[in-house]
């Protein structure tokens, strides 16, 4: 079993234990996601490009960004165990899919 298939048990066991299935329905656990993601592009709002760089980042606010990517992590690993979507498969597919689409510059 893969890393990636750990943590999407590891969710479930999470989100199980707090009985949280009917409200993990997929159109909410995208909704969720969503919402993430823009917490997310808050924590980079008003940055320049610069002031984005990671060596230029303050630790506790890299720290906010990490708990940010893992949130929506967190909800995207949700929505594929509740859609039976193995990530890493598709991941792969969808890479496959782009090699066509974008050839390498080099």
């Amino acid at each position: 079993m893969g890393e990636l298939e750990e943590l999407r048990l590891e969710t479930r066991t999470f989100a199980e234990a707090r009985d949280w299935g009917p409200f993990h329905t997929p159109k909410n656990l995208a909704m969720a996601v969503a919402g993430e993601a823009g917490e997310l592009v808050a924590e980079f709002r008003w940055l320049t490009a610069e002031e984005s760089a990671p060596d230029r980042l303050a630790v506790e606010h890299r720290r906010a960004i990490e708990f940010e990517m893992a949130d929506v992590l967190i909800f995207l690993l949700r929505l594929a165990d509740v859609l039976d979507v193995d990530l890493a498969d598709v991941v792969r597919a969808k890479l496959a899919a782009n090699e066509s689409r974008f050839p390498p510059v080099r």
